[in-house]
């Protein structure tokens, strides 16, 4: 494996994903700008995605993090992303939903497709992008002084979707319910959402970002602030999840990629060197009988 970070990174502006054209960086406002969608698309099932990253290169400043990066995400499926502390991980989970360009100094390079469609394709939302792909947060970030009813459904205000009241009831008994929380909240929906233990704060976040029916889900470590209860409810409701929309894990836990995942990607950077991916496929292949001898030595604890 070769570094070029001594190289002087492209602009933004410079690095458009292979096939785009220069695209402005997003600015606030883009949701008002969007057309709202109607109750029916609310309604709609939306059948889960296969995300496929190619050639994904990032670069913070003059310092490059990723170095093409590529990985195929299969719809309907759970992909853990795992390896030591600062390969990358989080950052190419960024950038599978469009975060990562709103980073000052952040570039990248590579395209990222949602169903062989370029999430960065100039003429697509940022809004879009982010309501098919949402996302889950290390530390759950419920709005604390909004209700647990008024979190669920804020992802709708936020992307100009409008539903009747009575489909508004309907859609957080039912994102709540696959959450695993409804059981737990059905009887105190007027209260903070702030008030709960961080394991319901964490499922409030997930009913919250599937409640604008995303065909992906990235999660960014949501069990490393957990306790092994709450953990455990977590990936139960990950499970349940799978067959209706793709998820990618980031995770430090290997005993927790192994029970979650189907597939599994070991990410790596070394001596200063950008993170790449090692060795990639089903999670019990690359767990019994991995290819590489790094990935060995990480699977068994040998670092990391």
């Amino acid at each position: 494996m070769t570094s070029d970070t001594d190289v002087t990174p492209p602009t933004l502006a410079d690095l458009a994903p292979v096939g785009a054209a220069t695209r402005p960086p997003p600015t606030v406002g883009v949701a008002a700008a969007t057309a709202p969608a109607t109750a029916g698309a609310a309604a709609a099932a939306t059948p889960p995605a296969t995300l496929d990253a190619r050639s994904i290169t990032a670069w913070f400043g003059d310092r490059k993090v990723l170095d093409r990066v590529s990985l195929t995400m299969p719809a309907g499926r759970v992909t853990a992303l795992i390896g030591p502390s600062g390969c990358g991980k989080s950052t190419f989970l960024r950038i599978l939903n469009r975060m990562h360009e709103l980073v000052p100094g952040a570039a990248l390079a590579g395209a990222v497709l949602l169903d062989d469609r370029d999430l960065y394709a100039p003429e697509r939302r940022i809004t879009d992008a982010r309501r098919q792909v949402g996302m889950v947060f290390q530390k759950p970030n419920p709005f604390p002084a909004m209700s647990i009813y008024d979190n669920v459904v804020a992802g709708l205000k936020l992307t100009g979707t409008r539903v009747t009241r009575a489909r508004r009831d309907e859609l957080v008994e039912e994102t709540l319910t696959k959450a695993g929380l409804w059981k737990e909240v059905r009887d105190r929906l007027r209260q903070p959402g702030g008030a709960l233990s961080g394991g319901q704060q964490q499922r409030l976040c997930i009913a919250r970002a599937l409640a604008v029916r995303p065909r992906v889900l990235l999660m960014d470590e949501p069990c490393s602030a957990l306790d092994p209860t709450s953990t455990r409810r977590i990936e139960e409701t990950i499970a349940e999840l799978a067959p209706e929309v793709t998820i990618v894990i980031v995770t430090h836990n290997m005993q927790q990629a192994a029970r979650v995942s189907d597939r599994c990607a070991f990410f790596l950077a070394a001596h200063g060197t950008p993170g790449v991916i090692v060795e990639h496929g089903p999670t019990a292949a690359l767990f019994e009988n991995p290819q590489d001898q790094r990935t060995h030595d990480y699977v068994t604890g040998r670092f990391g």
